[in-house]
């Protein structure tokens, strides 16, 4: 016989009786802190009221004595403000009121239990059914109904556990189903999560891809000036020419370590890119694009034509993803692009004016303005975003590109 059962059994009894309350239900009091005044008053004054009634009808219909009717009423209803926070102790309580609420009754009554207390068992079940786990609720079932075998008549005795039953399952019912959608909510939430975090990973991952693809480019450049060098040069002393052979290994040996890294970022089924990369001489077809695909875009661009390939590159991609936001989020709006260099920075600036409507895909959500910001910080550089006064939004970068961040 496999024992874990019982001893899963014996635990469960154990905390039935003498084991640590379920955590306690919070109620959201910060958010309506006046209804959540007037409900406890209101409680209170039911809880008032049920234990009169109770205590009426113990002290008229079974005649006790006035102290015992009081105890009787006290145990009846103790159990209702303990629900959410403590639902063992409530139903202890509830069993003991149900054992003690049949005192002093008459042979010939059906119910041993005043209406009151009958209501009250039948909501503490339910509301203590959807709290607790499985192996302690069948331990609540089989003590709730033994007084039901004890005191109530032969011809409601069935009757009366069917229904106990039933709400025991009820319960259990709720139980799970709110577990289940806190696990769903749970599950969704990782998701989100997750998909946030990969989206960042995987920009991260093309930005990486895409600055191997230009520094690569230069490197080789070294190496091939540095071993030509002395070939180009004439008469090279000694000391410059092995000068040279250095230069040309520290480049040879920095692509081999880009390459490496590449072979880390590039996944085995994806093909190598040899296409080349974008820079500030290719904004006019962007802008053009962006104009044939019905947006009102205009472009004041003067830089120079010796821009560092990793500047021209990132600036490229922030105008991209800028006009991309303001087709999604601001349809229809007029759309600025100012580029301008200036005491060796590079300013970027994409304006909407605001008085488009959110595109068919303006929902949100996405990681353009993470990316572009990671742009422009592996540049050493800064970027800004927010609404303007008019209502519109601006994108604004500053990358420098007098080469000293960029090679450090």
């Amino acid at each position: 016989m496999d024992p874990t059962p019982l001893r899963v059994a014996g635990a469960a009894l154990r905390r039935l009786w003498a084991g640590p309350d379920y955590p306690a239900v919070r109620l959201p009091r910060r958010r309506w802190p006046r209804l959540a005044a007037v409900a406890s008053t209101v409680g209170l004054l039911a809880l008032v009221g049920l234990t009169l009634i109770t205590a009426q009808f113990l002290l008229d219909s079974r005649k006790l004595p006035t102290a015992t009717a009081w105890l009787i009423a006290f145990l009846t209803v103790a159990p209702l403000p303990l629900l959410l926070a403590r639902p063992l102790w409530a139903w202890r309580i509830m069993f003991v009121g149900q054992l003690f609420g049949t005192f002093n009754r008459r042979p010939t009554d059906d119910w041993p239990w005043s209406p009151t207390q009958i209501l009250i068992i039948l909501g503490v079940l339910v509301v203590v059914a959807s709290r607790v786990d499985r192996a302690v609720l069948a331990w609540i079932g089989l003590f709730s109904l033994l007084p039901v075998w004890i005191f109530v008549a032969p011809r409601n005795q069935v009757g009366i556990c069917l229904l106990f039953v039933v709400l025991l399952i009820l319960g259990d019912l709720i139980r799970r189903n709110v577990s289940t959608r806190r696990a769903l909510a749970e599950q969704a939430e990782r998701s989100e999560l997750e998909q946030a975090r990969r989206a960042v990973l995987e920009e991260r991952t093309r930005i990486a891809r895409e600055m191997h693809d230009v520094v690569a480019h230069h490197m080789s450049m070294i190496a091939v000036q540095a071993e030509t060098a002395p070939y180009r040069l004439g008469e090279v002393p000694d000391p410059a020419r092995d000068e040279f052979a250095a230069i040309a290994g520290s480049a040879r040996a920095a692509l081999t370590d880009m390459r490496r890294l590449l072979g880390v970022l590039r996944s085995d089924s994806e093909q190598a890119r040899t296409d080349p990369q974008p820079d500030l001489a290719d904004l006019p077809a962007l802008v053009a694009s962006a104009q044939r695909a019905g947006m009102a875009v205009t472009l004041d661009a003067d830089v120079p034509t010796d821009l560092p390939a990793p500047v021209g590159l990132a600036a490229y991609r922030i105008v991209q993803e800028g006009l991309a936001n303001a087709a999604r989020h601001a349809a229809g709006a007029a759309v600025r692009v100012t580029v301008r260099a200036d005491a060796g920075e590079l300013a970027v600036r994409v304006v909407n004016d605001g008085t488009g409507a959110p595109g068919p895909d303006g929902r949100g959500g996405g990681h353009g303005l993470t990316g572009m910001r990671e742009r422009a910080v592996a540049l050493g550089g800064t970027l800004t975003a927010g609404v303007t006064d008019d209502g519109g939004y601006a994108v604004h970068a500053r990358l420098p590109c007098d080469g000293e961040d960029i090679t450090s």
